[in-house]
């Protein structure tokens, strides 16, 4: 029942066959009917196989697909599962969640994020490339809050785990557990409007762009400039004045113009 290939690649463009473009479609209503139920085991790929009318090889094609997205994670004899990790992004987060503000998200996130964009560009492989150009262009064509939330975390999930650094990417899937809570997932749709989406899109590519051309210095500066205006929208919305700079902000710049010269 299954196809003898089940990706093309069309220039850098990743296209589907019919199988398993409709076993993508099935999984992701299946993954809907179970948002918000962390860690919720999927059914194993051949009884998957059985209930959509394709091939296993079409379900793993899928799955890998999801993977790539942060919608599913595997775990090596126990399956596929729903969502993050519930140890990174579950009871860890909401209890933090209570405990911290949006504002001190974003200042961890300007300290971490730059580091993982500088260490993901000395790392990169034309295929970390076309994954983070599919993300990009994903959020840039989101319709709606809920949308672009999921390609966004998944842009910034994956250059995260293109750093290699297993420490740093449970830090980042704690925040991301973090700023999903019920009052943050608020907080941040009031936040979000066209222009600041538009803005985002345009620094997502300044990053990405530093990440093509293989330039850790451009890439943490682009990421550091992205966070830091995501920062300074917060304190708008809080009502607090807004800061030219975050800390330790500015002595990065300085030192992506130094290596420039």
């Amino acid at each position: 029942m299954g196809s003898n290939q089940s990706v093309l690649v069309w220039g850098n463009c990743v296209v589907l066959d019919s199988q398993s473009e409709h076993a993508l479609k099935r999984l992701r209503s299946m993954l809907t009917e179970t948002s918000g139920l962390t860690s919720t085991r999927l059914p194993p790929e051949r009884q998957l196989a059985d209930a959509f009318g394709v091939g296993r090889r079409a379900i793993r094609t899928a799955l890998e697909v999801l993977e790539e997205e942060g919608a599913v994670w595997r775990k090596q004899g126990r399956g596929t599962f729903a969502g993050r990790p519930a140890a990174l992004n579950g009871s860890n987060a909401r209890k933090l969640s209570e405990h911290t503000n949006p504002i001190e998200v974003m200042d961890v996130r300007i300290e971490i994020e730059p580091a993982l964009a500088r260490m993901a560009a000395a790392r990169a492989t034309p295929k970390l490339i076309q994954q983070l150009e599919k993300l990009a262009e994903k959020a840039a064509q989101s319709v709606d809050t809920p949308e672009w939330e999921q390609w966004d975390a998944a842009f910034h999930a994956k250059i995260a785990a293109a750093s290699g650094n297993q420490l740093f990417i449970a830090i980042m899937d704690l925040i991301d557990g973090i700023r999903h809570n019920g009052p943050w997932q608020d907080f941040r749709s009031r936040m979000r409007s066209r222009g600041r989406t538009a803005l985002s899109v345009e620094q997502h590519e300044a990053v990405l762009n530093a990440i093509r051309r293989f330039h850790p210095a451009d890439a943490e500066a682009a990421m550091r400039r992205h966070l830091t205006s995501l920062r300074d929208a917060v304190l708008v919305e809080l009502g607090e004045p807004s800061k030219q700079m975050a800390p330790n902000a500015k002595g990065a710049e300085n030192r992506s113009e130094h290596n420039q010269r």
